[in-house]
């Protein structure tokens, strides 16, 4: 009687637990159509971490991987002074425990999948350097292999020669089976048809950059040469820092470093956030989630940020609704008109 009980729960507790995110190309990979970025997990500076803050945080992680996330983007620049690397450390240490914890009954789950991005510091001048890099970072994570290696940032403009080197080291680290593919970060579409040549027979899977409403202006060229060369554009940052949450104006300023820059980009922005606010109305979603859901109907892979549980909640919904073409073209027609959009990235290449 007891086996016939748990026979006839069996499917009903599978099902729950199956996964509802799918997965879309990357080069030769197939990586969950949205991620989670890691940015905040060790950084004090400009998200307030503290340690006491890991539980939590596991939390989230437990709920975006049982719904089928598998990529997480990190990088080991990540975290502040003494807590440098500590996004690295936690993704190896969650996992573990995630899989520890896991139950029979789960369904097969796909790997995790971790994409570190190797900071370009002016003492890493060769590919050694690059390829001593990655396997630190595969120590703080005690893993053997990453599933993409990618270069945080292009030094064509400061340091060409020094680039060279570490495209060289690129090519290294994926030779020496440290990674299953490379990417970059913050490359734009010259530069990324110069590493694309320079890396021939080597698997350039992503190209990471800024892509929100408010960098659409920009941001929008990449589409065209990444789906021309078989590279899934990353979209960090898809909130704007938090501005396209619509929580925030002229009364209500995120804490420093972030209030400058918001009183800057709020005023211009009022007719984007405001066409936000009445799509998001009308799909009974958050602006955060339909700002997100606009970067997925791009063909880009979102990597938001999941701090807190309820966080991780709202990402997961992201994915179980697309927008209509209407309410697509309406966001592209606000986006470029914003007349202050959000600041490029310092290091962002033409």
């Amino acid at each position: 009687m007891v086996l016939l009980l748990c026979l006839c729960v069996l499917p009903t507790a599978v099902a729950i637990l199956q996964p509802s995110i799918g997965t879309v190309s990357a080069g030769p990979l197939q990586i969950s159509s949205i991620g989670c970025g890691t940015w905040s997990w060790g950084n004090r500076f400009l998200w307030g971490y503290n340690p006491d803050q890991d539980e939590e945080l596991y939390q989230s992680y437990k709920i975006v991987r049982d719904a089928g996330v598998s990529l997480f983007d990190t990088a080991d620049s990540y975290g502040t002074l003494d807590l440098n690397g500590r996004s690295e450390i936690l993704l190896g240490e969650f996992e573990r425990r995630y899989l520890n914890q896991r139950g029979w009954l789960a369904p097969p789950l796909r790997p995790q999948q971790v994409a570190t991005k190797l900071a370009p510091y002016p003492w890493r001048i060769t590919s050694q350097s690059f390829v001593n890099a990655a396997e630190a970072s595969l120590g703080r994570l005690q893993q053997d292999r990453l599933a993409i290696c990618q270069l945080h940032w292009s030094t064509a403009n400061y340091q060409p020669l020094q680039e060279r080197a570490l495209w060289d080291g690129l090519r290294r680290i994926y030779e020496k089976d440290l990674c299953q593919a490379v990417g970059v970060s913050n490359y734009g579409p010259r530069q990324l048809q110069k590493i694309v040549n320079a890396l021939e027979g080597v698997p350039l899977a992503t190209a990471q950059i800024q892509y929100s409403l408010l960098t659409y202006q920009t941001a929008r060229y990449m589409n065209e040469i990444c789906d021309e060369l078989g590279i899934r554009v990353i979209a960090y940052s898809p909130l704007c820092l938090g501005l396209l949450t619509c929580r925030y104006n002229l009364d209500n300023l995120p804490p420093f470093p972030r209030q400058q820059l918001f009183r800057e980009l709020l005023p211009s922005a009022q007719g984007l956030l405001g066409t936000l606010k009445a799509v998001a109305d009308e799909y009974n979603k958050t602006p955060a989630q339909i700002a997100i859901n606009w970067a997925l109907c791009k063909g880009t892979v979102p990597i938001p940020g999941c701090r807190t549980v309820s966080q991780a909640r709202s990402t997961i919904e992201t994915t179980q609704f697309r927008l209509k073409q209407d309410a697509m073209e309406e966001l592209d027609r606000m986006a470029l008109s914003v007349k202050k959009p959000m600041v490029q990235n310092v290091f962002q290449t033409n």
